[in-house]
């Protein structure tokens, strides 16, 4: 008997962890997520009301990346907590049709805006400035840093914290500024 549960154990533990719910639409959907009308000047006078920063994050159906960011990196506690409680976060979809409203009035599917912004890759998040940006200006070319790709814990976590430091408006470009937090992690260990 105790080699039955031995071996139920051990299909058990085999089995790949549990995939992060994904929508209707095939995304992951996380709770910290913004459900909004894509109109990312409402949405950053709303992420600037509750104290927080406006992030827009495209990914798409299928997106091993996506998957990986959702099951292994975004659920660090540390990364959790600021997502929560620092970042408006609004999902895109790379190949969505729901209309975007840009910071320049134009109105397009997702898709096309991804296609307007340059978005390739996913994922690939866009970190919006505080205050609205001068007239004219499109989100791609207003955002404070774009993350394009898939990183590691640490990779993300710093730069979530270099965009809450406003380390875009310093000398110590986000190479520099990883760099040497990590420097600083290791010597405390």
């Amino acid at each position: 008997m105790r080699q039955i549960y031995t071996l139920l154990l051990a299909l058990v533990l085999a089995l790949p962890a549990a995939a992060a719910e994904l929508g209707e639409d095939g995304l992951h959907k996380a709770d910290w997520m913004r459900e909004t009308f894509k109109d990312l000047s409402e949405d950053l006078e709303e992420a600037k009301a509750e104290g927080q920063r406006l992030v827009v994050i495209f990914e798409q159906r299928g997106c091993i990346y996506c998957t990986r960011m959702h099951e292994e990196v975004f659920p660090d506690p540390r990364i959790d907590a600021l997502l929560r409680e620092e970042f408006f976060v609004v999902q895109m979809n790379l190949f969505g049709d729901v209309e975007v409203t840009d910071f320049d009035g134009d109105i397009r599917t997702e898709k096309a805006m991804a296609q307007k912004w340059g978005v390739l890759f996913t994922p690939t998040i866009l970190f919006m400035p505080e205050d609205a940006p001068e007239a004219g200006l499109s989100a791609s070319e207003a955002a404070v840093v774009t993350m394009p790709g898939a990183f590691g814990k640490l990779t993300t976590l710093n730069m979530l914290a270099w965009v809450l430091e406003k380390g875009y408006l310093t000398d110590e470009n986000f190479q520099r500024y990883h760099a040497r937090r990590l420097e600083e992690l290791q010597a405390t260990e």
